[in-house]
């Protein structure tokens, strides 16, 4: 199920390089690790995992300027 989320990232030359944490579901996570990233036109993807050992991603949508999480559950 995807959720709209809040994302507190990291930005440097860009917005949007980054995330450092995010809230899902009333509960902050911080990212401990991305394991992945890429692109398609008009997004940005993030294949991470948090501090309680959750796998997620994450998804900035450029031009609505939003964020969006899935959680894998393997």
């Amino acid at each position: 199920m995807i959720k709209e989320i809040k994302v507190s990232c990291y930005s440097g030359r860009t917005y949007a390089e980054r995330p450092k944490s995010f809230i899902w579901e009333s509960t902050e996570y911080k990212v401990e690790e991305v394991e992945k990233e890429w692109r398609e036109p008009g997004r940005k993807f993030f294949r991470l995992t948090t501090d309680r050992g959750k796998l997620f991603e994450l998804c900035y949508y450029e031009v609505e300027d939003g964020w969006s999480a899935v959680e894998v559950v393997a």
